[in-house]
């Protein structure tokens, strides 16, 4: 088993004991993401912000593994309330074709990371 801890400066650094990615045999796990900007500073009190935010830093983990959103075959999506499951499944939405989008779930969870509202972590293919 060939093992690659993946890991961008143009993403926030890990929070924790864990690594922004690892690529195994192709596949590459992405930990799940909250509205943090590489620099530590939290994107708050705009919805349609934090969700952006969410992805940019997803594309950015993936483009340290030479990937985009194209090899993502998995996501699953964290929300502290599905009142937002609109909002955010239309911003999650312009990130995918349609007729390619990955597998997915969304579910809602009591708290998140730091009480954001959004989490997104993704499975991708070479």
């Amino acid at each position: 088993m060939n093992k690659e801890i993946i890991l961008t400066k143009n993403a926030p650094s890990p929070i924790g004991p864990y690594s922004q990615a690892i690529k195994i045999n192709g596949v590459l796990y992405l930990s799940g993401q909250i509205p943090l900007t590489p620099e530590l500073g939290l994107v708050q009190n705009n919805l349609k912000q934090e969700v952006n935010q969410v992805m940019k830093n997803l594309k950015a983990v993936l483009e340290a593994a030479k990937m985009d959103f194209k090899n993502v075959v998995k996501s699953t999506i964290f929300l502290n309330n599905m009142d937002n499951f609109q909002t955010v499944n239309k911003i999650y939405g312009e990130y995918f074709d349609s007729e390619t989008a990955p597998a997915r779930e969304t579910v809602a969870v009591k708290t998140l990371p730091k009480n954001v509202r959004v989490e997104i972590s993704m499975i991708a293919n070479e």
